[in-house]
């Protein structure tokens, strides 16, 4: 498969490059800075470049490509996460492909007996009025895509803890609900998260939906 990866060069955006390799995908990576695509290129030499600011990106240049990642974020403008997310739905508007697939926050999920959304939880934490419109604006965004029929997408959530790290050979799935551990721990690492996103794309099972992903 041909897919492009927008946001390639933060955590999330590297790791699902190398997973989609890994895979056999023939990918390219998309960022605004030219320096950080070339890094990323010279550590991941099979990998193509586009240097564009993702809210440039074209109908012409989403055609070329079977899957379309979504790993944008923009933490001191929240709103640009739904504003992009839009922009990709125009684009691909009534097309068979590309297939979008958006990396959202875990903000989204329900949790506790009442299924409350752990946005809520978020909210009380100290401190958090500096960055707590990223979550709430992933939150926005999952809402804007569950009203969108006639595109192809997915989107994933990571649990409350997302860290770099290795592939979990056996991670959780779920739908809606926060995934906890044996112990407790609500976390994935990168590659996990990577490696079932491409799985998902290779073999759909959640057809304009969301779900989300743990170590287990």
């Amino acid at each position: 498969m041909k897919v492009l990866i927008i946001g390639a060069t933060g955590m999330a955006g590297s790791a699902t490059v190398k997973a989609a390799l890994a895979a056999g995908d023939e990918v390219t990576a998309n960022g605004r800075s030219a320096e950080k695509l070339a890094d990323l290129k010279k550590e991941i030499p099979a990998i193509s470049t586009l240097q564009k600011d993702a809210f440039d990106l074209t109908k012409d240049d989403l055609s070329a490509f079977d899957v379309v990642v979504d790993s944008f974020s923009a933490p001191t403008k929240a709103f640009l996460q739904i504003d992009l997310a839009a922009h990709l739905v125009h684009l691909v508007r009534e097309q068979e492909k590309p297939r979008l697939a958006f990396i959202l926050g875990a903000a989204s999920l329900h949790t506790g007996d009442d299924r409350h959304l752990l946005l809520d939880d978020l909210k009380k934490i100290p401190g958090s009025e500096a960055w707590v419109s990223g979550p709430a604006n992933q939150v926005l965004e999952l809402d804007f895509l569950k009203n969108v029929e006639n595109v192809s997408w997915f989107g994933i959530s990571p649990s409350m803890e997302f860290i770099a790290g290795p592939a979990d050979p056996k991670p959780l799935i779920g739908q809606d609900d926060l995934l906890t551990n044996d112990e407790g721990k609500s976390v994935v690492t990168g590659d996990t998260l990577a490696n079932v996103l491409v799985a998902e794309y290779h073999e759909p099972k959640h057809l304009n939906q969301r779900f989300t992903v743990a170590n287990h």
